[in-house]
């Protein structure tokens, strides 16, 4: 089996090699290529990959690679994690919102709606490569914003499924908190990616015993701690959001906290060289501690069931971001949901989901409108769709917000937008 990371170069890497160690029996990889553009740092995180695999005896070898056609030539599945414009871009995009008002953030509002114009060019060149080169491989999209990535490799045809590592750390979260193993963990998880809400923790599997009362009765505190969030606000809803839902819930409160200290890119940065660092170290051979500062936990795990499932083993349910197909029906069939589906080498079939309260509905069909005009001012340019979708926002909504934004996000990301 021969797995290809575009992005491979990431300093995330290393906790994914280490799930493909760990979990060789889930997913038996024979060649692992890591493809990226930035030689230096490819080279420093092939060699960790290397000594990582060695370490746990893992027979499978290591290839890196700048050459994209070489690296996909023959992959059964290829995983993007890829970030267009660096740490430099994401910096940017957590601060020019603030100026304004409004959460800077790389995923959601002004700041994710810059990362998806510059991603989704770069990711469908990408997939059309692939998909010439290889085109029965199975592309597991990772890339922020998920939701809206994903959308448009699907509706460009190509063999796609979305990975988020929110579900996952929840799961494993509840797992702890009610003393059973991760796996007897099962989510009624549904939203879009960043914006989620589980309605229900079953026990067992998908028909098992919901337990969600007895974990906010019992655990609700240290559950409302972790999304920083206020227990009232916990028991009212009835169900546990995803951390993102802060944003939307506490939105000036966020813009108060992120005006008052360095933004979330600078730590990464300077975490990121502290990591290359390490990686030159030729006696590391195993992920450093550090790592789990970086971000993504559990992100292996997620990446090796989804990749396994897919390839014909695995666990059959996946958390994962693909197409609605009437799952939700207050929402377009071609929107991207991020629910529980079956997963299976044909792709992702949503399992069925009980109806929606309307207060999580209601924003899930508002941000639903958003990507959709977001992707369309993605694929074609032009300052007139980058306005509407921002005036579409619920985190941006007022006009001469949108406007100011607007500006200001062409005048940052200029070098990245072929129409500007």
């Amino acid at each position: 089996m021969k797995l290809t990371v575009v992005g491979g170069g990431s300093t995330y890497t290393p906790e994914l090699v280490d799930g493909f160690a760990r979990l060789r029996d889930t997913l038996p990889v024979e060649e692992l290529v890591l493809m990226d553009p930035a030689q230096g740092r490819l080279d420093l995180v092939g060699g960790l990959a290397r000594r990582i695999l060695a370490r746990q005896d893992h027979p499978g070898r290591v290839t890196t690679t700048s050459d994209l056609d070489e690296a996909v030539d023959g992959a059964d599945a290829v995983l993007l994690q890829l970030r267009v414009g660096g740490q430099a871009a994401r910096e940017q995009d957590e601060t020019w919102p603030l100026e304004c008002g409004c959460v800077g953030q790389e995923t959601t509002g002004a700041g994710g709606l810059a990362k998806a114009l510059r991603t989704v060019p770069v990711v469908l060149d990408i997939a059309d490569r692939v998909r010439r080169t290889n085109p029965g491989a199975w592309i597991i999209d990772f890339t922020n914003p998920v939701g809206i990535v994903t959308r448009a490799l699907l509706q460009a045809g190509h063999k796609a499924v979305g990975l988020c590592n929110v579900a996952i750390g929840l799961q494993r979260t509840f797992a702890a908190l009610l003393n059973v193993t991760p796996p007897d963990v099962h989510l009624d998880h549904v939203g879009l990616n960043h914006l989620t809400w589980e309605t229900a923790v079953r026990l067992g599997g998908p028909e098992g015993e919901d337990v969600l009362p007895k974990l906010l009765g019992e655990h609700g505190d240290t559950i409302a701690a972790d999304l920083r969030l206020p227990r009232p606000l916990l028991d009212t809803l009835g169900v546990v959001p995803s951390y993102y839902l802060r944003y939307y819930y506490a939105h000036d409160e966020v813009v108060r906290e992120l005006r008052t200290k360095p933004s979330r890119a600078a730590e990464v940065a300077a975490m990121e060289s502290t990591l290359l660092a390490m990686y030159a170290d030729p006696a590391l051979d195993e992920k450093p501690e550090l790592l789990a500062r970086r971000g993504g936990a559990f992100y292996s795990e997620a990446a090796v069931d989804l990749a396994a499932a897919l390839l014909g083993g695995g666990s059959p349910y996946q958390v994962v971001n693909t197409y609605n197909r009437g799952t939700l029906p207050f929402l377009p069939d071609d929107a991207v949901i991020e629910v529980q589906a079956a997963v299976g080498s044909k792709g992702a079939s949503p399992l069925p989901v009980h109806p929606v309260d309307p207060l999580f509905a209601g924003l899930m069909a508002n941000v639903t409108a958003y990507e959709d005009l977001a992707l369309q001012a993605a694929l074609h340019g032009g300052r007139d769709r980058v306005f509407r979708a921002l005036l579409s926002h619920p985190l941006v909504g007022q006009y001469a917000y949108a406007e100011t934004l607007t500006d200001r996000l062409i005048a940052h990301n200029r070098e990245h937008l072929a129409w500007a």
